[in-house]
C-alpha cells in the first residue's frame, strides 16, 4: 500500500467544501468522484463529465453507469473545443486549449453550486508534458490527489481497497491525442479513431492506442499482447480499414502513454 492516506484525500476535500469534479470516468477521476460523494454528501459533490467528439461513446457510457451505482449527482456538459481555430490546428499547446474549454464549460456550475472545479490530476501527471494541468490550475482547478500526496499507484491501490471497479481501468486520455501535432483535428479524424479502437477492444487486446498519421493507423498495444493482435491480422486489418485507414500497421515498441509527445523532447 502506497504511503498516501486516504485521510489526506478526505480532508482536502473537506478543505474545499463544495466540489465540482471534472468527471472522465478514469481510475483518478473516478476516485475523486466517489471520495467526494461519500465525504461531501451528495448535495455537495457534483460529478461533470465533458460531452464532445474527443470523448469516446464507450466512455460516456461508463460515466453514466457509475454514476448510477455510486449515486452520484451527475450531469454531462457540452463542450466547445472543437470550435477553438487553435484547438483544431492542434499545436502543442492543444491539450491547453481543451482545459480552457473544460473550464469555461464547468464555471457556471462552479458558480451555481459555490463550489470549486477539482480535477483527477496524480503526482505522476506531473512528470509529463501536460500544458493542461497549468491552465486548468492558472483558471482556478484544484488537484486534490497531488495535494494529498496520491500517485497513480496510490489511486489504484486505494480504489481496490474501496472496492471500486475502476480501480484497473486502463488509462484512456482523449481521442485527440491520437492524432499528432500539427495534424487539425477534426471530427471525421476523431470518429475514425474512435470506430479503429473500440473494434479492437472488443478482441480483447488489453490497452491500446490507434495513432492517426493520415491514411496510416499505427497501433499500440502492451509489448506482451503483441503477438495476440498478429495473431488476430485479418480482423484487425479489417476492422481498422473499416474505420476509414488504408493502412494498418503495428508499432513494435509497444503501447506507452503519451508516444506522440515523444517528437517534443530534446534530440539525444
Amino acid at each position: 500500500m502506497s504511503p498516501a492516506s486516504l485521510d489526506d484525500l478526505e480532508r482536502e476535500l473537506r478543505a474545499l467544501g463544495r466540489v465540482v469534479v471534472a468527471f472522465s470516468g478514469g481510475a483518478d477521476s473516478a476516485l475523486v468522484a466517489k471520495v467526494a460523494r461519500d465525504t461531501l454528501g451528495r448535495d455537495r459533490a457534483l460529478a461533470a463529465t465533458a460531452l464532445s467528439p474527443s470523448l469516446a461513446e464507450r466512455e460516456e457510457a461508463e460515466c453514466r453507469a457509475l454514476a448510477a451505482e455510486w449515486d452520484l449527482r451527475w450531469v454531462g456538459v457540452a463542450t466547445g473545443e472543437l470550435d477553438d481555430p487553435a484547438y483544431v490546428a492542434n499545436g502543442p499547446d492543444r491539450c491547453a486549449r481543451c482545459k480552457h474549454a473544460l473550464m469555461a464549460a464547468l464555471a457556471p456550475l462552479a458558480e451555481a453550486e459555490a463550489a470549486t472545479v477539482v480535477l483527477g490530476v496524480n503526482l505522476d501527471d506531473l512528470s509529463d508534458y501536460r500544458p493542461g494541468q497549468a491552465e486548468a490550475s492558472r483558471l482556478g482547478a484544484r488537484f486534490p490527489l497531488v495535494d494529498a500526496g496520491f500517485d497513480k499507484a496510490a489511486v489504484r491501490a486505494w480504489s481496490r481497497r474501496l472496492g471500486l471497479r475502476t480501480w484497473d481501468k486502463p488509462a484512456a486520455a482523449c481521442l485527440a491525442s491520437r492524432i499528432p501535432y500539427g495534424t487539425p483535428v477534426t471530427v471525421g479524424t476523431l470518429r475514425s479513431v474512435a470506430q479503429a479502437e473500440a473494434a479492437l477492444a472488443a478482441m480483447g487486446l488489453g490497452t491500446l492506442r490507434v495513432r492517426h498519421h493520415g491514411t496510416v493507423a499505427r497501433i499500440e498495444v502492451e509489448p506482451d499482447r503483441l503477438a495476440d493482435l498478429v495473431a488476430r491480422r485479418e480482423s484487425v486489418i479489417e476492422a481498422v480499414k473499416s474505420a476509414g485507414y488504408r493502412y494498418v500497421t503495428v508499432d513494435l515498441a509497444g503501447f506507452r502513454s503519451g508516444s506522440l509527445n515523444e517528437v517534443l523532447e530534446a534530440p539525444r
